[in-house]
């Protein structure tokens, strides 16, 4: 635990786990930034307020500890929720945001940028300790955790979790799962596990899949982490982007997001893919398109955006050029074979912050930020303005849960078609876009089906 961690007397848990508290005014200064670009959560954190749907509930959340993630914690709160969050990866914790939430909202956080793996399970302990009636997870750490509880699978916890769930008691194990009625999944690589969860039928609670919604993975996934992965890079390296040639792994709306804005910069852009109808499109979309072995002597920067295990290999790295630059923006840091490359090259060498050396048969290669999300780790994750309908997606996830929750089944859901549109409505509406509505002909016409030609 930290210096600034509050404590309570002999015996007591801690009610948080931060760097400084004396950071609070510089992170209320930038949460108060983002909120301006936030208008659609702000309307719902309004109504939060009025309505009070979440009044009585538990809500741990594990999330990028972020000034945007600071506004739909505090809409939440707003709610009724009593609200403990945690960090979804090492390090995407801004410390002054979580030093903000605490001293200004009294909201337990549990979070330090640059943890080490102990401290970060210590942390997701500690939101499961809140025994949470919601949870909220990026990248599904909270409710695999709650999954390893329920089948009896201590083993596969994380030492700090594994040895506090060995303290309770039988029926305290089974209370802390089944006191969830629900959960939602922010990213894309949360979904995929918890799908295979559902379809090996062990889900114990529906969790709501928010990036399934539209008005997140079309815009979150792509413009967010096209603009914030090309950030990330530039912030850690000052690369030159114009005239590069930049390898993107995986062609989902991340990965083209991202291939789009690497284009817009003037690089000359290839990319990988397993999935033939996507490489198809990347190829209609003017994109080279190459097997990563082919990619691998050509490129000078490679950024992997595929939520999946070793996507760049170490015969992969053995073959790249000397100075090549290696990135991941997917959620975990397993899409670059790091491991495979500490009992391969001589390194690591620290040569700027973010950045590391590694020598290869002869040649250098560079890796960022330890392979883990370059967006949030070298610069501040996704803009606001976009992160305002994804936040909004989960504070109406979570409504959702509450209203829904005995009538949900077992599996992973989506938000309703209409909460989706009625966010896209208010977010056109906040930016002064009119659109055009259907005439009674018009729907007539649509309704029926002997009206052709």
């Amino acid at each position: 635990m930290s210096e600034t961690a509050t404590k309570g007397g002999a015996g007591a848990k801690a009610t948080n786990d931060i760097k400084d508290i004396r950071l609070a005014d510089e992170g209320r200064r930038r949460t108060e930034w983002a909120e301006r670009s936030m208008p659609v959560l702000r309307q719902i954190r309004e109504r939060f307020t009025r309505e009070r749907p979440l009044t009585g509930r538990r809500l741990a959340a594990c999330l990028h500890v972020t000034t945007e993630t600071a506004n739909l914690a505090v809409t939440l709160q707003a709610g009724g929720a009593d609200v403990a969050l945690c960090a979804s990866n090492p390090l995407s914790t801004q410390d002054d945001v979580a030093a903000h939430l605490v001293k200004d909202h009294g909201i337990k956080v549990f979070a330090i940028k640059g943890e080490d793996h102990a401290t970060y399970y210590e942390h997701i302990r500690a939101a499961l300790a809140h025994r949470a009636d919601i949870t909220m997870d990026d990248g599904a750490d909270l409710v695999g955790a709650l999954h390893m509880i329920a089948l009896n699978r201590l083993d596969d916890l994380a030492p700090p979790v594994r040895k506090w769930v060995e303290t309770l008691s039988a029926a305290d194990r089974k209370a802390l799962v089944g006191g969830v009625i629900g959960s939602t999944e922010e990213t894309t690589t949360g979904v995929i596990r918890l799908k295979a969860m559902a379809k090996d039928g062990v889900l114990q609670f529906p969790v709501i899949a928010v990036n399934d919604s539209l008005t997140k993975h079309l815009f979150d996934n792509r413009y967010g982490t096209g603009q914030s992965t090309l950030d990330g890079i530039i912030r850690a390296t000052n690369l030159l982007i114009a005239g590069s040639t930049v390898v993107v792994a995986g062609y989902g709306w991340c990965g083209r997001g991202f291939a789009m804005r690497a284009r817009g910069a003037g690089a000359n852009v290839l990319v990988t893919e397993i999935d033939p109808m996507k490489a198809l499109e990347a190829q209609m979309d003017g994109y080279r398109v190459l097997r990563m072995e082919d990619a691998a002597p050509v490129g000078d920067l490679f950024v992997t955006l595929t939520g999946n295990v070793e996507v760049i290999r170490v015969e992969h790295m053995r073959a790249m050029k000397d100075g090549a630059i290696l990135a991941n923006s997917g959620h975990f840091n397993v899409e670059i074979d790091l491991e495979g490359l500490k009992k391969t090259a001589e390194g690591p060498k620290r040569v700027r912050e973010f950045v590391e050396e590694w020598r290869i048969g002869g040649k250098r290669l560079f890796v960022l930020a330890d392979g883990r999300l370059i967006n949030l780790a070298a610069a501040e994750g996704h803009p606001a303005s976009v992160m305002d309908m994804s936040f909004a997606n989960q504070a109406l996830a979570a409504e959702y849960v509450v209203d829904k929750a005995k009538k949900l089944t077992k599996d992973v859901h989506r938000i309703p078609v209409e909460l989706d549109q009625e966010i896209a409505r208010l977010k056109l509406q906040a930016t002064g876009v009119a659109i055009d509505t259907l005439t009674p002909a018009q729907r007539k016409y649509l309704a029926s089906w002997d009206m052709g030609t």
